[in-house]
Formats: C-alpha cells, structure tokens, sequence
C-alpha cells in the first residue's frame, strides 16, 4: 500500500509485492554491462533498442524482477490490440503531471527485453531506479512472460482485434494471453466495458483483486465498431445488392450493463467530454483522432485506480511530510481532484507516429500507424482526406504481420473523392489493388519508400498530408523524414 504509515517516523508504505528473486553473483556488474551494450549498440548503429535488454536477459535473468521491484507503487501493465503506445504515454504523462516520478518504455519497444533496455538507461551504476511507478507497455504474447517475473499492481487491458494475424491466429487467442494477465494482477484490473473478450476477463481477477471499467456513451459506439462487426466493403456491397445483410455491422444499442468508472461521453475537433462520478468534465486536447479519445478514458481510469489507493490510505497533512520526499509526491497525487486529473490529460501530446505531425518544407505531414481493420478504419474516419493529400505504406514485415489479408476488411470509400497520391512499401501494388476494388483512384505506386516520400512531401508545396503506415514503414517513413526535416528521436534504433 502507499503513504505514511502511523509510527511517526514519517517512512512511506509501499505496494506489496512478492519477494525479490535472489540476484545472481555477477549482478553488481549487470548496470554497467547493459549500459556498455547500449554504448556500443548506438555508436555501431546495430541491435535496435531492445538489443541490450536481451544481452542483460541472458546475462543476469533476474534483473528485470529485482529492479521494478524496487519500486513503491507498483508496476501499470498496458496491453491489448490497439493503442498500447498512447494510452501507456498518457497514463505515464498524466501520473507525472500529478507529481509522481514515473518510469516508462516510451520507444514501443514493447517485449520484455525492451523494457529491460529501458531500464538500463534509467538506473545507476549500483542498479538504483528513482521512480514511484512503472507503467509499461507490453506486446500481447510477451506480457505473459513479463507477469511470470513481475506481478503488477494495476493492469490496463484495452482490447482484442485482429492483428499480426500469422503470431495470434484468431482473437480469442489474443484475449487468452490478456486473461493471464489479469490473473497476475494483484490490485486492479481496468477493463474496456465495450468489448466482449476483454470485460470477460473480469472473471479472471483473483480474490481481492479490483475490477474496473472504461466505456463509450451509447451514440459514441458506432465509431468503434467490435471485430465481430467488420466485414469487408466489398462483401458488403454485394449483399447488398442480393438483398443480403449478413456481414453487415451489427447493432450497437444494446447496452452492456456494467458500471464504467470513466465514460467517453462526446467527441469534437480535439475536444472530448468524460463522465466521471455522474458530472461530466470537458476539455481540449492535443490528442489527434476518436480512437485517442477513447484511450483518454482508459487513461483517466487506471490514474483513478491508482489515486484511490493513495485516497485510502491516513496520510499526513502536507505541512509534516519533508518536501520532495515519495510521501510528500504521494500526498500531491492522492489530493488532486477531478479537475486536475482533466487538466493533465488537455497536455498529453502523441506518440511517436501516432498523429505525430512533421513540418516538412511548410507543409504539415501526419504520420497515423495502422496495422489492422480497427485501426485503419478509425484513422480514415478521424482525419477528413479533403483538403490534404493521402499516401499508404504498407510493409509485412515481422513486427507488421506477414498476413495482410486485414487490409480486404477496411472501408476505404472515403477516398474515393480526394484519391490517393502515393503507395509504397513491400506491399505496395497489393495496397493498390485493394483501393482499386473499393474505386479508389491511385496517382501512383512505388515500393521503395525513400523514393515515393520524395516525391509525394515535395508534392504540392504547403498542403497538408497524411501518411497511413504500418510498424515497420512508419520507422522507415521518420527516418526518411530526418533527412529533410525536424524529427524528434523516438530512440528506436535502426
């Protein structure tokens, strides 16, 4: 648990958490061997960053255990199918806006090694991690081998979508892999009420295990539609025209009775209104499209669950507790109201390559991952292609998924007035073929990335752009974009 406890000696509570696992003899020289790698992985340009994570793994297996359990508050685990990367920058952001010292994986770097690399540039020589909280973000499979080592305290599960289709097969697969994390998790378990697979997984919380929800006003759910509702355009029309509507959406009015915590009750032009305690609260963001939104409430949700602990707990007034102490931070966090909570997510800026926007030569170029029906769908309905040129990159590579038959249950009608101006990556004549089915005119199409960004952002000086990328390109894509203009590091490697 957090805050003081009552002997007067003022000594900060912290989470319970299991016994640290034995450290093996050569632990005391793991901090500078990760960070030797980490040296060495940089100025080679070779290994990516997760490389020296996975030299540590093997090296001193229990340094990932050992280091988070360091820490007083616990471990926030995200995981599910979409917007892992944002909602684990907004839950981090938010937390250290209300004052706490927050440890991340903010590269998306999102397997256990990755983590582990990210500890490496944040601890000491003697292994020392200053942070109150851990909230990580951890790929659907690896975080089941993550919960084998390090039980969280709060685990955030956003949902289950069709998605690198050859490494889960179907989404009960992917939903099976998220019920072991809600097994492991000793505090709370924050829920997307809106999707079946995920709010099932209550029933897999242990006893004494908190279940909360996040969830979507009624006229809101149609922007969200379930896996189970999409089906491709083409299929569609021709039932249609059979006087056959299966395959079409089903109906979202049916509302699934389960109290949500958090409520996305309205959406506008970076504007969005949360139901919290039955007041709602508006605000203006700097977030970009619905489905960021939506990962909003999610957010707001587990910093909920995190601040009722500290709300719980006797904490002293803040006059006796010694300024920048973790008792002083936490008695900071544990007083923020509904108000400031809002206040913090109005400044939570995107994600890398997640409506990530690059000023290239005065025109404004925005960088929208996609990688499965869901996502695709919500980025085409989130960003109005008049008055912007559109270009695709669709790669399969590993961290993509080799299956892209995903891409045949995207609606891309929307594009059929403004056209596309460019399609590149390792897939790109088959990206082609499928806008041709759905009768959308293609400008033109060149796999090789460099070439086809050069062309398509000195097209059309001014004018702004929207890039739809998957994992992979989106890298290629930022670092093509370096050599013209002012990307940020992301600090993803190669």
């Amino acid at each position: 648990m957090m805050g003081e406890n009552n002997s007067g000696t003022n000594q900060p509570k912290t989470v319970k958490t299991s016994s640290a696992p034995k450290a093996p003899w050569n632990a005391f020289a793991t901090p500078l061997i990760g960070k030797g790698v980490r040296w060495a992985a940089r100025v080679t340009k070779h290994g990516g960053s997760a490389f020296p994570g996975k030299v540590i793994e093997r090296v001193d297996p229990t340094f990932l255990a050992r280091t988070l359990g360091q820490l007083p508050l616990g471990v926030v685990l995200v995981s599910g199918t979409n917007g892992k990367t944002t909602t684990t920058r907004m839950v981090a952001s938010m937390l250290a806006d209300l004052g706490l010292k927050v440890f991340t994986n903010p590269t998306g770097s999102n397997f256990t090694r990755g983590v582990v690399s990210a500890l490496l540039t944040e601890v000491n020589l003697a292994g020392k991690l200053d942070a109150d909280i851990a909230v990580l973000e951890l790929d659907e499979a690896y975080a089941v081998h993550f919960v084998r080592q390090v039980k969280p305290r709060y685990a955030l599960l956003l949902n289950v979508m069709r998605d690198q289709l050859d490494r889960f097969g179907e989404i009960d697969t992917t939903a099976k892999l998220l019920s072991h994390v809600a097994e492991a998790t000793s505090g709370t378990v924050v829920l997307n009420r809106e999707d079946p697979r995920i709010a099932a997984l209550a029933a897999k919380a242990p006893a004494g295990t908190e279940v909360r929800y996040f969830g979507l006003a009624d006229d809101l759910k149609h922007y969200f539609p379930s896996d189970d509702d999409m089906a491709t355009t083409v299929s569609v029309e021709a039932g249609a025209e059979n006087g056959d509507s299966r395959g079409l959406p089903s109906d979202h009015s049916v509302a699934q009775f389960l109290p949500a915590d958090v409520t996305l009750t309205a959406v506008g032009d970076h504007q969005a209104t949360f139901r919290m305690d039955d007041r709602d609260y508006s605000t203006a963001v700097r977030l970009e499209g619905v489905y960021n939104l939506y990962n909003a409430a999610a957010a707001l949700a587990v910093v909920r669950a995190v601040q009722k602990d500290a709300q719980a707990l006797a904490l002293p007034p803040a006059p006796t507790i010694r300024t920048g102490s973790l008792a002083a931070r936490e008695r900071a966090f544990a007083d923020a109201d509904a108000d400031k909570l809002i206040a913090a997510v109005s400044r939570v800026t995107p994600a890398f390559g997640r409506g990530e926007i690059i000023d290239v030569k005065g025109s404004p170029v925005e960088l929208l991952l996609v990688k499965n029906p869901m996502g695709f769908r919500l980025s085409l309905a989130s960003f109005d292609p008049a008055g912007a040129d559109t270009m695709i990159v669709i790669n399969d590579e590993y961290a993509d998924g080799r299956d892209m038959s995903w891409l045949w249950d995207v609606d891309f009608t929307s594009l059929r007035t403004s056209g596309v101006a460019m399609v590149s990556g390792v897939r790109a004549w088959d990206m082609a073929l499928r806008l041709g089915y759905d009768q959308v005119p293609v400008a033109a199409t060149d796999p090789d990335i460099e070439s086809a960004l050069t062309v398509f952002v000195n097209g059309n000086p001014g004018k702004p752009k929207h890039i739809y990328c998957t994992y992979t390109s989106m890298l290629k894509v930022r670092a093509a974009l370096a050599q013209v203009a002012n990307v940020a590091d992301a600090g993803v490697g190669k």
